[in-house]
């Protein structure tokens, strides 16, 4: 396995490679990244791996500091799974001294993670554009935990940047979904959200069979959660998988819900 730290080094390294497989990870890896990784490994000729905790998609400081961060760990666990090359760049290495993003969401798409997390999307594309225009992947794998985000990037960097989207299925323990947060709860709040996890998996079911009208739930379905497991509730919908427009149950929808626990913010979506 190379490790590349500039992007020179990168440049050099990737020179010649055909049908490149993208995982792009903010490090403190789990089994959701491994997930992703040999999906790469399987349909990609190479795998590489970007571990970088990219300031300008943090709307609070404080978070960004007490973001989970074990490059050792990280490392070890890419040389076991045989990764072809790992990218750690530095901020001074993306972006120079141009932090600002260019890219401005519309009205319609500040909703769920973006309407509560002021600039967060437009750091993620920023990011994800200075990444791409560097590794120029053939494919690039993301997790469909980070749906919304996903769906962004899609949206705003395919026509760009000619990459083949796969989404991998969501790594989940006792229901929960796997997070790198997930390393700052206490044992009893982790417990407490493996419980959520299996009764948001049940409601999403009860609306999906019974067809309930969300306008004369949510509230109520809300203070419901909150007041069983002491969380506060972000948001919670009923979405659309298309184009993520309020569900009217006639078409694939998803439940999305972002709340804290231990003031650490959790997000996930059935």
């Amino acid at each position: 396995m190379k490790i590349l730290k500039t992007k020179d080094d990168l440049k050099e390294a990737i020179l010649n490679c055909k049908h490149l497989g993208f995982v792009p990870t903010m490090g403190s890896l789990h089994k959701g990244h491994i997930s992703l990784i040999k999906n790469s490994q399987k349909k990609s000729n190479k795998t590489i791996v970007s571990i970088f905790i990219n300031p300008t998609q943090f709307n609070d400081k404080d978070d960004y500091k007490k973001y989970p961060k074990n490059i050792i760990r990280d490392i070890q666990i890419l040389k076991k799974l045989r990764v072809n090359f790992v990218f750690i760049p530095t901020v001074k290495d993306i972006y120079k001294n141009k932090i600002n993003s260019k890219f401005k969401l519309k009205k319609s798409e500040k909703i769920l993670c973006a309407n509560k997390r002021k600039g967060h999307f437009e750091g993620v594309l920023e990011v994800m554009d200075r990444l791409l225009n560097l590794v120029k992947p053939k494919f690039l794998y993301l997790g469909e935990k980070d749906f919304q985000q996903q769906y962004l990037i899609n949206k705003y960097l395919h026509k760009k940047h000619k990459f083949k989207l796969i989404i991998c299925k969501t790594i989940r323990h006792n229901k929960m979904a796997l997070s790198s947060r997930n390393l700052n709860l206490k044992k009893k709040s982790l417990k407490t959200a493996q419980l959520i996890a299996g009764e948001l998996s049940r409601i999403k079911n009860k609306y999906k069979n019974y067809n309930f009208r969300i306008k004369n739930n949510k509230l109520s379905l809300i203070k419901y959660l909150e007041n069983k497991y002491l969380i506060k509730i972000e948001y919670l919908d009923f979405r659309n998988i298309k184009n993520l427009s309020i569900s009217k149950f006639k078409t694939k929808f998803k439940l999305f819900i972002a709340y804290y626990i231990d003031n650490v913010r959790l997000i996930d979506n059935f």
